[in-house]
């Protein structure tokens, strides 16, 4: 099935037509989207919407690129609203602690407040045995020492953009990669032999969307997760099989990553 594991829905880009993108995801063939926070205030608007839309999942979490703006209680807060969320009517709908990581890409002036919001949520992830849904932009190899430290065995490495060995290296420690639209491009060769090359049970789709679009929208235009079947498309033809295959298999390890997303699909 065609699962959309990393979809900003709930970004200002969609504001005026939700509700017909959500509808274009699924007569796409789109089973189920999971939907990651990024601040403690998309926290409440996120799970509202979830809550009309029972095919939609989510995941709580600070993005590393605005752990800067987090209050001292943030991790408390986190805690608390995870804590109160599995105790209530949405506990099937919280997939994972997410949208969390490092990005040493954009600054490294902040990386030990990276580091130490990092920690702190996989030590709530640990709490509620929940996976992990990890930013890794140029700090690969950080979060894997904070993975195995922690002692962190399930999530997905999104928008993975690694080498092989550091692919393989996230696989030994139980995580998938996420591949979405940044293979489309031609030039995107590391990660386009990756797709090619990895294990298919590694990989699990996503989209990003309103970014990385594929190479068909263009880099200007707004991405949506009615284009996920158009990139597993693209992958399977990497890979020379067929998309069928491709889209099950993918399917299965969305559902073995992120076990509650069954309860979302049926």
């Amino acid at each position: 099935m065609l699962i959309d594991t990393h979809c900003h829905l709930d970004a200002p880009d969609f504001d005026a037509d939700r509700e017909a993108v959500w509808q274009a995801a699924l007569d796409a063939g789109v089973r189920s989207v999971v939907i990651p926070g990024v601040i403690a205030e998309t926290f409440a608007p996120i799970m509202a919407w979830c809550a009309e839309h029972p095919q939609a999942g989510f995941a709580l979490g600070w993005h590393p690129l605005f752990v800067d703006q987090a209050t001292d209680d943030a991790l408390q807060h986190l805690q608390q609203t995870v804590a109160a969320v599995l105790q209530g009517p949405q506990a099937h709908q919280l997939l994972a602690i997410g949208e969390i990581g490092l990005d040493f890409y954009i600054t490294r002036e902040n990386e030990a407040h990276q580091i130490a919001m990092l920690e702190g949520q996989l030590n709530i992830a640990k709490q509620f045995d929940l996976p992990v849904i990890l930013h890794v932009r140029s700090s690969i190899d950080t979060i894997l020492k904070y993975l195995r430290k922690h002692d962190i065995h399930q999530g997905i490495a999104h928008a993975f953009n690694g080498s092989r060995q550091q692919a393989d290296a996230m696989a030994a420690q139980g995580l998938k990669m996420g591949f979405g639209g940044a293979l489309t491009w031609p030039r995107a060769l590391r990660i386009r032999k990756l797709a090619e090359e990895l294990p298919l049970e590694h990989i699990v789709l996503e989209t990003d969307a309103p970014d990385i679009q594929p190479v068909w929208i263009g880099h200007h235009a707004r991405n949506s997760p009615d284009q996920l079947k158009k990139i597993a498309e693209e992958i399977a033809s990497i890979r020379r099989i067929e998309v069928s295959q491709l889209i099950e298999m993918t399917g299965k390890n969305s559902l073995q990553v992120l076990p509650k997303l069954a309860h979302l699909c049926t």
